[in-house]
């Protein structure tokens, strides 16, 4: 269900903002246009929404200020505090991609930066728990790292190897990023329409709405 790296998240919240405005520059190229990817996953969500992964909430204050309802689902505590100083009326529970209770009716589920934490069979699982929860129309809009081909990842991998970006490399290899052509096949299975747009050489914006 992805916990299997909730703990990294023990230490990273403490610089996950600096990573994620530029200032880690093995990470620089993960977070390009940062702040316009996850206003395009804003966008793209109609309230009220459920956020998975909500980090430090950087996600949260755009939707917030759309003027959406949100319920963040966080299984980490450390990042479920520091949120809770950010945004202190937010409500946040523990859970996951996979299992996590809210009273609320969810027109969109969002997150960021979040979705390789899942294999791609529990990928397959999500989506088919967020059409059954979704009305026709309901909205998937998840913003994380894919790579065009299992080619083009080890590519990838191979160039940040000669950058020695030991770090980023043990991330790409550890985690369960996918490919687009799979994500594509996941979201149209659970019965969505999907489209997925390129925001930098790392991430992909993926735009799913139930049929």
């Amino acid at each position: 269900m992805g916990r299997e790296f909730v703990g990294i998240f023990d230490e990273w919240v403490h610089t996950y903002d600096d990573s994620v405005s530029g200032k880690d520059e093995e990470y620089r190229d993960v977070f390009v246009k940062y702040n316009e990817i996850l206003q395009a996953v804003a966008d793209g969500a109609i309230g009220p929404v459920v956020e998975f992964g909500v980090g430090t909430g950087n996600l949260t204050e755009k939707l917030l200020a759309k003027g959406l309802e949100v319920v963040g689902v966080e299984p980490n505590k450390s990042m479920r505090e520091a949120t809770a100083e950010k945004i202190a009326d937010l409500k946040v529970i523990d859970g996951d991609f996979l299992e996590f209770k809210t009273k609320i009716k969810p027109q969109s589920f969002v997150s960021s930066y979040a979705f390789h934490h899942l294999t791609d069979a529990e990928k397959a699982q999500a989506f088919k728990i967020y059409a059954e929860q979704l009305p026709a129309g309901g909205k998937v809009v998840f913003a994380d790292t894919l790579f065009a081909s299992e080619s083009a990842k080890k590519e990838i991998i191979a160039f940040e190897q000669t950058r020695g970006h030991a770090n980023l490399v043990e991330d790409l290899n550890r985690e369960y990023y996918t490919t687009v052509p799979v994500m594509e096949k996941l979201a149209t299975d659970a019965g969505f329409t999907v489209k997925l747009s390129k925001m930098n050489n790392y991430v992909f914006l993926i735009d799913a709405t139930k049929k």
